[in-house]
């Protein structure tokens, strides 16, 4: 509609100071009516740019001044040249005066528009302000704003100011930088202007709000304090998460001579009877059938509405908590805005009364909510208090829904105190890593936080609107690489990185990495690697090779529910990983257990020693670490007694090697074993020659 289409005009600075972000201006304004051009094709836009050599605007032709402004698109529907316009900036030679242009703006929008369309004629200024606007004929420059200011407000115009600074305010004037921030707070106390200060590339990118949504309530009305007390309240969302825009099937079979076909893709259902397939059933003779087993149910609209479950539309409040019973990582879905109605003193003082008690005291207030009537689910929700600092603006609330019990997703991880002490990081080990972390924080003391959420933008939206506009202008272009400024946000920052060396340095030798080894190749590509020439046993030799291949490369857990002679240990930790299952812990144990039994049982034990000791190194680690000592110590009580009775001293000597002794106290919190029994177990096995 046309009431709905907003008229902006964009005023870029353009000067010698602003030469270093104009590329990031280009883009963020290129992407500004892209999107125009998706969700809002009607919006109509011009675009003016100061500190030019050159001077072109209609107020210079008619009174004379505002030189250095070039109006270099006059206003009109969004459409592919606009890109074209934005993306080509000229580089200006002087330094502009930004009040200047925010006239010429007005003046474009009151000729075109008259005083029709208020709130939806929008002026954008983008510039750095670090240079003097000119002296006014008349008065001081504040009292030139304010006239400005009261002209802006009786045509119902609004503004957004995103001032640049960073490095390029570097080395400016601060008195003029003072005072030019001066003269625009006074645009935003007498206007609703809205002025944003960002000093780096990607601040710039998301500080513009290239899509605007306008706020629609999902709720009036009562607030159910009580049944004696209710306060008329609104509700908005707050927060709702940007999406990619909805695909349509496009259709090519429209003749290209009708200008007025809309290529629309419709799909139509009918449903024709088993026994007459010419037979068309009209919807009413239909009825939706559900299975319940070999059977379908038939059930009716007027019996599902029967059985449905209708809540009443309201707000009621349910009481009060403590704030610190509820848990950041409890809130689900958008966050919504709850206000007082417009108008009404009475709600506003009681939400602002209600509202300040509760900060007050560290309270929140737990709600049940129906937004409509008809709504089948109840919402359940933390209702948190927004006390505001704008003497103009109410008090509000914040509103987070909270999760049913089936809806919580607990996730419990053994603490690390549990390991055994070999394990944990020494005090230099946690000092490197205390100091890491520390090292790369993005909201470090003393600096503004890198990737502030509010003007970082969502990167894959940012390069997937760039790559829709490529396409329409080029539908073979290929995906181009990533931008410059969409790396920032995705990738590490390498200055980041590059101060913090040393500390890097410091993590990695304290902290040493061991190659796994591991069988890289995988049992078709060894077979076929093999020579044709190989007699008989060695391609029997390299399908066993393939097999042990095949059985370490295997994922975890993929298939893997015994553990097998070829590689019991790979396959040990393979069930010992599984996670479907409490089960497959104890399982894993036994079937380990089991294993080491038959090596040392096995007449030809001699040579399976080896492996029965390696099988025992697994055991123990996957018990410690699963807090299990139990079952291995156990197992290990009754091989000491096995190798007594067996006369197995040589077997003894490789546990005691291997230092693969009882699973002690200080190793696992279950044990019963202190360390001196640990240690002694197989010590005590006299030494005897074997024959």
């Amino acid at each position: 509609m046309a009431r709905n289409k907003e008229k902006l005009v964009l005023l870029l600075d353009v000067g010698p100071s602003m030469h270093s972000v104009l590329t990031e201006v280009e883009k963020v304004c290129s992407m500004l009516v892209e999107k125009k051009l998706i969700y809002s094709k009607n919006d109509e836009m011009g675009v003016v740019v100061v500190g030019t050599e050159e001077t072109n605007n209609d107020l210079k032709k008619e009174v004379g001044g505002y030189d250095n402004i070039v109006v270099l698109q006059d206003i009109k529907v969004v459409d592919g040249d606009l890109i074209d316009t934005l993306q080509k900036l000229p580089r200006g030679t002087v330094n502009g005066d930004f009040l200047d242009a925010i006239v010429v703006g007005m003046d474009m929008l009151i000729k075109r528009y008259k005083d029709i369309y208020k709130g939806k004629k929008r002026l954008c200024l983008i510039t750095n302000a670090i240079h003097p606007i000119k002296d006014s004929l008349e008065g001081s420059k504040e009292d030139q704003v304010r006239t400005i200011a009261v002209q802006m407000t009786a045509q119902g115009m609004k503004m957004e100011s995103l001032v640049v600074r960073g490095s390029l305010g570097q080395g400016a004037n601060k008195r003029i930088m003072d005072e030019n921030d001066r003269l625009l707070s006074i645009f935003s106390e007498e206007t609703r202007t809205r002025t944003v200060y960002v000093d780096s590339p990607i601040s710039l990118l998301g500080a513009l709000k290239t899509r605007r949504v306008t706020p629609v309530t999902v709720f009036r009305g009562d607030l159910e304090v009580s049944p004696k007390m209710k306060i008329k309240v609104w509700v908005y969302k707050k927060t709702q998460e940007e999406r990619f825009p909805t695909l349509k099937k496009y259709s090519e079979k429209a003749p290209s001579t009708n200008k007025f076909a809309t290529h629309q893709v419709k799909l139509d259902y009918e449903y024709k009877s088993i026994d007459d397939s010419s037979k068309v059933v009209p919807p009413e003779q239909r009825i939706k059938g559900y299975r319940y087993g070999p059977q379908v149910v038939p059930i009716s609209p007027a019996e599902w509405d029967a059985v449905k479950f209708k809540p009443e539309k309201g707000i009621k409040l349910l009481g009060f908590t403590d704030a610190s019973n509820i848990i950041r990582h409890y809130y689900m879905k958008d966050v919504y805005l709850f206000i007082a109605e417009p108008g009404n003193t009475r709600a506003i003082l009681a939400v602002s009364s209600i509202a300040r008690a509760m900060k007050e005291m560290n309270k929140v207030a737990i709600l049940r909510c129906v937004w409509r009537q008809g709504q089948q689910n109840v919402v359940v929700g933390v209702l948190t208090p927004n006390i505001s600092q704008n003497d103009r603006i109410p008090d509000s609330f914040y509103f987070n829904v909270l999760p049913f019990v089936e809806d919580v997703r607990e996730y419990q991880f053994p603490s690390f105190n549990s390991l055994p002490a070999s394990l944990q990081p020494n005090e230099q080990q946690q000092k490197a890593a205390d100091e890491f972390v520390q090292r790369l924080d993005l909201a470090p003391s003393g600096k503004e936080e890198m990737l502030l959420p509010d003007f970082t933008p969502n990167p894959v939206l940012e390069r997937f609107y760039r790559h829709l506009e490529l396409k329409s202008r080029q539908p073979d272009a290929a995906v181009p690489p990533i931008d410059d400024t969409l790396k920032r946000i995705t990738e590490p920052d390498p200055n980041l990185f590059s101060e913090n060396k040393s500390v890097t340095d410091a993590l990695r030798k304290h902290f040493e990495l061991k190659e796994n080894p591991k069988l890289k190749k995988s049992a078709r590509r060894l077979l076929r690697e093999k020579p044709s020439s190989s007699n008989e046993e060695d391609v029997n030799a390299d399908v066993s090779d393939a097999q042990t291949v095949s059985s370490i490369e295997k994922p975890p857990g993929v298939g893997i529910e015994k553990i097998g002679d070829l590689t019991p240990v790979q396959d040990f930790e393979a069930i010992m990983s599984r996670r479907d299952s409490s089960d497959w812990v104890r399982t894993a144990i036994m079937e380990m257990r089991d294993k080491i039994l038959d090596l040392l049982s096995d007449p030809h034990k001699e040579d399976n020693h080896l492996k029965a000791v390696e099988c025992i190194a697994a055991l123990r680690e996957g018990c410690i670490l699963e807090q299990e000592p139990e079952p291995y110590n156990n197992l290990m009580r009754y091989i000491y007694r096995y190798c007594q009775e067996k006369g197995m001293s040589s077997f003894s000597q490789l546990l005691v090697a291997r230092e693969l002794t009882l699973i002690s106290k200080s190793e696992s919190a279950n044990s019963d074993v202190t360390d001196d029994e640990a240690r002694s177990c197989f010590v005590k096995t006299e030494v005897k020659p074997e024959n």
